[in-house]
């Protein structure tokens, strides 16, 4: 899908600014929030927004499912008494793995969206890298170190916004996560 459209308009943009960015800074080493590279973008904040949907969405639902689940269980309590043991052991039982379901079904969701939160970041990151390796040509860097990482430094040398403008250019939103 992305392809040599996504490559011809990679060189495009690296063309352009990482020529304005080349006579703004020259420093062997370069810094990056990784983070920060990732969220602030437009591309970032549009996946982020849509997991945190995704998992709000799961949450009320487990909400409602406890609820429900509650009500049974208290249900099947006050059965105990009426019951014959073997009767209430089916039922009780039946629950059970009915709750058990549940869980399991829970569980996958909550390792879909991971999952996707995962795949969408390694999109992104396919995309950033040959824009941080022509920002890091264009400067005369021979390495990018993450931020946290860097004891002290100067902030001349942190291209995390200027990385961030150029792959907004790139991948802006995407209408659809890489996943979808």
């Amino acid at each position: 899908m992305f392809g040599w459209l996504q490559s011809v308009c990679v060189a495009l943009v690296l063309l352009g600014a990482s020529a304005t960015f080349a006579q703004d800074i020259r420093s062997p080493i370069l810094t990056i929030d990784s983070d920060a590279l990732y969220r602030n973008s437009a591309f970032g904040q549009r996946v982020l927004l849509d997991i945190e949907t995704q998992t709000t969405a799961l949450a009320e639902e487990n909400r409602s499912l406890e609820v429900e689940l509650e009500k049974e269980e208290r249900a099947l309590t006050e059965q105990r008494q009426t019951l014959p043991a073997e009767e209430f052991r089916a039922l009780a039982d039946a629950f059970d793995a009915r709750v058990q379901a549940i869980r399991t079904e829970r569980d996958a969701r909550n390792r879909d969206i991971a999952a996707q939160l995962e795949e969408n970041r390694e999109h992104f990151l396919s995309v950033a890298f040959p824009v941080l390796q022509t920002i890091m040509q264009d400067a005369g860097a021979a390495v990018v170190l993450e931020r946290r990482s860097v004891f002290i430094s100067a902030n001349a040398i942190d291209i995390t916004e200027i990385a961030i403008q150029q792959i907004d250019t790139i991948l802006g939103v995407e209408p659809k996560a890489a996943s979808d």
